[in-house]
């Protein structure tokens, strides 16, 4: 039998006085009231009542015992309330786990926004490029990019994590400009020092739904992308780097777009979060924002 039922029909059979008024407040039979009360004191090995044929009373036990059951029954009567008040309002601290660069360019921005128009709202934000454990490591949200692998996770789709290649005028004035993929060969190109397979040495590019890949070369690579950024405007190399980085260099003519109708081909990116669980309002409310504002209909796939 469950304990905290039990102990809340003991709890009423002693306000009561009776195990006949107990089963009409509770509505149960006075048998599965004697039952609570029995299993309780099976489980105590001690009597909680003393009853006769014209009246029923606590035992000095009982007593001592049924202050403790109230004090338990409204320490869980405050945990169920509290529960439903996070279910109602988004509070609490929030845990989640970004790329480092999409991070930093886009997710920051948009939780300044979010925090604002939730002051009972906490949020850690972590920024890392590995490939996190979510639940091994405490997180309740986590935007992940690439394909996805099977999971037991819930999965929200986002915009793709679209690439540009830019170079600074002063490298192209120096060099000459690139007019197709093959054009990058003899270039400096800005390397992601964890690509360390031939396939991730290749630069990739579509047009016309045909795929053009070139393997790139260049003396500079850096684990950090925005290392790369800072060296693409110094004017040492050609860049290809995320959208949301470059978008306020280039529109400062500070770096200039390169190979006009030649695509990179965008990562997939989704936002993931546990499925097993109904999620909390700040979990859901954290969902509903992100999908707005980066999701595939959202304004963020058609800014330039």
């Amino acid at each position: 039998m469950d304990r905290l039922t039990s102990m809340a029909v003991f709890v009423k059979a002693a306000d009561t006085g009776s195990f006949a008024a107990t089963a009409t407040a509770l509505r149960m039979s006075p048998q599965m009231v004697g039952k609570h009360v029995r299993f309780l004191e099976d489980r105590l090995g001690s009597r909680l009542l003393t009853r006769t044929t014209r009246r029923q009373s606590l035992t000095e036990f009982g007593r001592a015992y049924c202050e403790r059951c109230r004090s338990v029954l409204a320490e869980a009567a405050a945990a169920d309330a509290l529960a439903q008040d996070l279910r109602a309002a988004p509070r609490g601290r929030l845990r989640v786990n970004a790329p480092v660069t999409f991070g930093a360019h886009c997710l920051a921005p948009m939780l300044a926004r979010y925090l604002t128009a939730h002051p009972a709202v906490e949020v850690e934000l972590s920024l890392s490029d590995r490939m996190v454990d979510l639940v091994e490591e405490g997180f309740e949200a986590v935007i992940r990019l690439g394909a996805l692998r099977d999971s037991t996770l819930a999965a929200r789709p986002l915009a793709p994590y679209r690439l540009l290649a830019c170079a600074a005028p002063a490298y192209l004035a120096a060099h000459g400009t690139p007019a197709t993929p093959q054009d990058l060969r003899g270039h400096e190109c800005l390397g992601f020092s964890e690509w360390r397979s031939p396939v991730a040495r290749e630069w990739r590019f579509s047009r016309d739904g045909v795929e053009h890949a070139v393997a790139i070369g260049g003396r500079f690579q850096a684990n950090d992308s925005k290392a790369l950024l800072n060296a693409a405007l110094a004017g040492f190399g050609i860049i290809l780097g995320a959208e949301a980085m470059l978008r306020a260099p280039l529109q400062q003519g500070l770096l200039v777009p390169l190979l006009p109708g030649y695509t990179p081909p965008a990562r997939p990116m989704h936002l993931l979060f546990p499925a097993d669980r109904r999620p909390t309002a700040k979990l859901r409310s954290f969902i509903d924002w992100v999908a707005s504002e980066f999701g595939p209909e959202s304004a963020f796939t058609n800014r330039s």
